[in-house]
């Protein structure tokens, strides 16, 4: 099976991805907890995703990534159930290097941040963060960052109410469901953002992240902008083919993520059944 969206490129054939920023986000209440895990399989270099201090979780790329995933966690497991009556399910977060085996077969640091539906995975090279700014112009920052991970995370809810067993993901084009559900991820990732300065760590009492800037919501926007299938097209052939799009256009993505952030629920993120995106 195919993996549930690398930010810039799905998992078939490993096909590239894309995206990151440079630190920007206080998580000063961040000092560990969590329900995340770690373990790359495979050859490369893996590191254990686990409890870190504040001060590391603004230094180190992989404590963010681990502060990152546990502010996702504390706030899905209280927001899904409260609007979708579904029990949130703790996914598993393997950051590697060079290589990795996953439910959804092997991958390179090539394909960049991706999910995998079968193990219900996200799947992190660090290493890629630089890409973003060095090859695709966004903007720097932390929440650059950390829009990658709550994307996937998105697709981990996708996968929790259906969405990804109910949408064709084989085809292509401005109106499919590949696009669908990598703008709905988009939106859903919006709305942990829009949350995440509010959502309390529950073992030190402490909002995850101090409130964001727009600044920061500008290097957010910059990413979502940068990974647009329109833009890394033009970019790379010089021109814009609609009908190959999986991911949807810069605008689209800017926008989805925009409608999660602005007050969006599950219900206004759900690009599967809108009828315009």
């Amino acid at each position: 099976m195919i993996a549930g969206g690398g930010i810039g490129a799905v998992l078939v054939a490993l096909a590239i991805a894309l995206l990151s920023g440079q630190t920007g986000i206080d998580l000063s209440g961040l000092t560990g907890g969590g329900g995340t895990s770690s373990d790359a399989l495979g050859e490369g270099q893996a590191q254990y995703v686990e409890q870190c201090t504040a001060e590391q979780a603004n230094s180190d790329l992989e404590c963010e990534l681990s502060g990152t995933a546990q502010a996702l966690d504390a706030y899905w497991s209280e927001a899904l159930p409260a609007q979708a009556g579904v029990q949130y399910e703790v996914p598993d977060v393997v950051s590697f290097a060079g290589q990795v085996s996953t439910g959804c077969g092997a991958a390179t640091s090539a394909v960049g941040p991706f999910y995998c539906p079968p193990d219900q995975t996200v799947y992190i090279d660090v290493g890629f963060y630089d890409d973003l700014t060095s090859r695709f112009g966004a903007n720097d920052g932390g929440l650059a960052r950390m829009y990658v991970v709550a994307h996937e995370f998105g697709h981990h809810i996708e996968q929790q109410i259906g969405a990804m067993d109910a949408a064709d993901r084989r085809g292509t084009g401005p109106e499919s469901d590949s696009v669908r559900i990598e703008l709905m991820a988009d939106c859903l990732a919006g709305m942990w953002a829009a949350h995440a300065s509010s959502t309390v760590d529950p073992d030190t009492g402490v909002t995850f992240l101090e409130p964001v800037t727009e600044q920061q919501l500008r290097d957010a926007l910059s990413a979502a902008s940068a990974v647009g299938d329109d833009r890394i097209q033009e970019s790379a052939t010089g021109s814009v083919n609609p009908e190959a799009w999986t991911h949807g256009s810069s605008e689209q993505r800017q926008r989805w993520f925009t409608i999660g952030y602005d007050g969006g629920s599950l219900q206004d993120c759900d690009a599967l059944s809108a009828s315009t995106l």
